[in-house]
């Protein structure tokens, strides 16, 4: 069986995979055990890749408002529209909304045709929203967006501190790479973060901080580090601002943390005691109206200290698209030029418009993401192309941004699917081929260039982003420019142009790839950057930076509160975020049944005493509301948050969950560096949602739901749903048939009246079709039975005897339920993770579901000590 060596289009870690097509559409999909990220691991969403491949979906030609088109009319009409609308308006009058889905060679033809031909900055991309603070850090101690470290330094370091990572489950490969550090060699592991995750499980400490505290617990290091004796005088005196920064941190004593004194001295004793310490952190940190100071307060501690790029130590951002590095190596920020290069810097702009032989490069930063939909709402941008990504769910005030967007002049699409919010809302769409089908090179968290390579063919008429943007440019006159033929050709443009940054002393240099040939590009092995004079290692051991003067700098900060402003109305702080099992907005993930068994619905996390004082119970719906929206969640009762803070996760849409979009409750607020917007600290207030009715449905086909609550996911025999609503139907069997489009369909209907139950069911010669259960109450059926049964013929909700309930989905790589396992504790004395491993595979994979075994264990053996 043929193999194609390629990369997983999810997370920053950048794994490699072996991709085998089936000969029927599809694929096999394995970890590539030579790729230097993962070595043949893969996590759950990995592990998955196979289910989310297939025409099913797809958008297949070009449409034009909602009507199919040729290809050349469609290119015509957004050429002929940008061009007037830049004639008329100029060139600020139009956007360019990227995304770390794009391969670099996509990136680099959009910054291109942007800002060197265009003519304006107004690109920037959706990994604005989880990296923009990590670039303005590192850019004011580094002087450019250097990541200092490699993944080795995992391996190799005494002490590895997670900051506002929840690396479990958003970077498992990463985490199962820190759990061997600590089984191998004894690495300790402190966990930073309010919420109390599943990276917690092996943590040797969890300091559970006050949500935007960073600061204030980075500065007290500093000021511990320098009371200890503990700076590195020789790596300070080649440092800027390291007094005025010190002196800072002594003044900060005060600033508030929500932690003890002792836990604070622990984590300090521990920081100072283990030199090869790396610091990881991601969003969290990130995404905050005060990240890039959070970012160069952990920089100053390890700038102070001297451990920064040598082996086991320093600090590591961890990104969490793809290719959110590549998108920063092309410039595709709406403040950067190509390869690393200011846009503010005339030497930089000159020697960038030379070699593009640009006709207007652009001379000044562009709109950020969030300042970009402002101006599409208040009619500056006239006209506004995107690319694989969904702006009117993801970004802060998403029903502003969905209105914006829908009001906009001219709005193109460039996606693999019409069905995201973002794309009904399109007057041209785009198809673009998908992962598995796309052909370039994406660069992972640690600068390691990898090649995605082609293993199916496109369906339909889906053509490459990078195809999408140089049809454009022809059109509009700049065919010489972009008479780009493949990948490669774009790849060693991209190569070549990074040696001019080189020659300005930068740090980007892949110039040693600039003359690679075809063949030598399709083989290209991964290759960590930089590749010039030297393959690229760690960077700053030696305290000279790409500062002017080539000093690093330490940043004098100090902690301020988050921008939201808690209040009677709204007292909660509201933390959002990924869970194990999903991927941004679920166009890809959400077409794996295995990846929705896990966590099917939107939730939200709330705390105990909360729940108790609000009189919100397990499992009952919530309301949410905030100064700019509102959302209805599934609630979880639980400690693993702060009393006054709530968690929810990000993925839902209009198209599985349209009162579960969650970043239609938070607020614009950005960093004022960054422009990064604040994810992690919005307000809202929370309150029971007074449900009359509560159903589930299966369905061997969508469904279509219009109740007050309802959320849709796959199932392996077809499609689930949760539903609720403040008005009971008046004709259950009306709006059964309704809900599944089954007017004719045989039905067996049981209704109770005066309980306000009722099961029904649709038949086609012999085989379900669809069943509704619906009650007054949440429903205590057996979901992850119920949703085999499309094909059977019973409605019962009760799995027979002989037919044993899995229960809910807990490892997703190898699809073990609940059940399965508590059946293994119970019945056969297995009482430890590795036991089950044993006996199920269960955890043995990417691990994200061990501490979930773990806790399954305790209550187990808890409860029979308790008997």
């Amino acid at each position: 069986m043929t193999q194609t060596r390629s990369t997983c289009p999810y997370c920053g870690v950048g794994c490699g995979v072996l991709l085998s097509p089936d000969g029927q559409g599809g694929l096999t999909v394995k970890g590539d055990p030579d790729h230097p990220a993962n070595r043949g691991r893969l996590c759950s969403k990995g592990s998955a890749l196979a289910q989310t491949v297939g025409p099913e979906g797809r958008l297949l030609a070009p449409q034009i408002g909602g009507r199919t088109a040729g290809w050349d009319e469609a290119l015509d009409r957004v050429a002929d529209r940008f061009a007037r609308t830049v004639a008329e308006h100029g060139p600020d009058s139009v956007a360019f909304y990227a995304s770390g889905q794009m391969l670099t060679e996509d990136y680099y033809v959009a910054n291109k045709f942007m800002k060197g031909f265009v003519g304006t900055a107004n690109i920037d991309t959706n990994s604005r929203l989880c990296m923009a603070s990590t670039v303005a850090g590192h850019k004011r101690a580094f002087g450019t967006d250097t990541v200092p470290g490699t993944y080795e330094d995992l391996d190799e370091a005494d002490l590895v501190v997670l900051v506002g990572s929840n690396l479990a489950w958003c970077h498992p490969i990463l985490h199962r790479r820190v759990l061997d550090a600590k089984a191998k060699r004894g690495t300790k592991i402190v966990v930073v973060d309010p919420r109390v995750t599943a990276t917690c499980d092996g943590a040797d400490l969890h300091l559970p901080l006050r949500i935007g505290s960073d600061v204030a617990l980075f500065n007290r290091l500093l000021a511990a580090i320098e009371a200890a004796g503990a700076l590195d005088a020789d790596y300070l005196s080649r440092t800027d601002d390291a007094e005025a920064t010190l002196a800072a941190a002594r003044a900060a004593s005060t600033e508030p943390t929500g932690l003890s004194v002792e836990l604070i001295d622990r984590f300090c004793r521990l920081w100072i005691g283990h030199e090869r310490v790396v610091t990881v952190f991601s969003q969290g940190v990130n995404q905050s109206s005060a990240g890039t100071d959070k970012v160069n307060a952990i920089l100053n501690c390890h700038i102070a200290t001297g451990r920064i790029g040598r082996p086991g130590m320093g600090p590591f951002s961890v990104t969490g698209q793809p290719n959110a590095m590549g998108g920063r190596e092309v410039g595709g920020l709406a403040n950067m030029l190509a390869c690393h290069m200011d846009l503010g810097n005339p030497a930089h702009r000159a020697a960038v418009g030379d070699f593009w032989e640009a006709p207007r490069l652009a001379d000044r930063p562009g709109l950020k993401v969030v300042d970009m939909f402002r101006a599409v709402a208040d009619g500056r941008i006239k006209a506004l192309w995107i690319m694989h990504t969904n702006p009117a769910v993801t970004l802060p005030e998403a029903d502003a941004v969905r209105d914006a967007i829908s009001a906009c002049d001219f709005t193109v699409v460039s996606d693999i699917t019409a069905e995201t919010d973002t794309a009904r809302l399109a007057d041209v769409l785009l198809p673009a081929t998908a992962w598995g089908e796309k052909d370039g090179t994406v660069t992972n968290s640690d600068r390691t260039i990898s090649r995605q390579r082609a293993a199916l063919p496109a369906p339909g008429e889906a053509r490459p982003d990078w195809w999408h943007i140089t049809q454009v440019a022809r059109r509009m006159g700049w065919h010489a420019a972009f008479d780009y033929q493949s990948p490669a050709e774009i790849f060693r443009e991209h190569a070549a142009l990074s040696g001019i940054a080189g020659g300005f002393g930068l740090d980007f240099d892949i110039s040693g790839l600039a003359d690679l040939d075809d063949a030598g590009y399709a083989a290209l092995e991964p290759t960590r950057w930089p590749v010039a004079t030297r393959r690229g290692g760690r960077f700053f051991a030696d305290g000279r930076s790409f500062r002017p003067g080539g000093r690093v700098a330490m940043v004098p900060v100090e902690w301020r509160a988050p921008e939201a402003r808690r209040a009677p109305r709204f007292p909660f702080r509201l933390n959002t975020g990924r869970i194990r099992d999903q991927w941004h907005t679920m166009t890809r993930t959400g077409r794996a049944a295995r990846l929705s068994s896990h966590l099917a619905e939107p939730f939200v996390e709330i705390h105990t005493d909360d729940a108790a004082e609000l009189g919100i119970a397990q499992d009952r719906l919530v309301e949410l509301t905030s100064p700019t929206g509102t959302a209805i969640l599934r609630a979880t009762v639980t400690d693993r948050v702060q009393p006054g803070t709530l968690f929810a996760p990000i993925h839902w849409t209009g198209e599985t969950a349209p009162t579960g979009r969650i970043d239609a409750l938070v607020a614009s607020h950005v960093d004022p560096i960054s422009g990064q917007p604040e994810s992690k600290a919005g307000v809202c207030a929370a309150r029971p949602f007074e449900a009359a009715w509560f159903g589930f449905a299966v369905s061997a086909r969508p469904m279509n739901a219009t109740s007050d609550y309802w959320a849709a996911a796959r199932s392996e025999a077809g499609w689930r749903m949760e539903l609720a609503g403040r008005q009971p139907p008046q004709d259950w069997e009306a709006e059964a048939r309704r809900l599944f489009d089954l007017p004719q369909a045989e039905a067996q209907v049981l209704t109770d009246s005066a309980r306000g139950v009722a099961r029904i069911a649709f038949h086609e010669g012999g085989r379900l079709l669809a069943a509704l259960f619906a009650a007054p109450e949440p429903l205590g059926i057996m979901r992850d039975y119920l949703v085999t049964m499309p094909g059977e013929d019973a409605i019962t909700g009760r799995a027979s005897a002989d037919m044993p309930d899995p229960g809910p989905t807990l490892c997703s790589c190898f699809g073990v339920g609940v059940n399965t396992i508590l059946t293994a504790i119970e019945r056969e004395g297995l009482l430890t993770v590795e036991a089950i491993g044993q006996a199920l595979s269960a955890g043995t994979n990417c691990g994200s579901c061990r501490p979930e075994i773990a806790a399954l264990i305790a209550a187990a053996t808890t409860k029979e000590a308790a008997e």
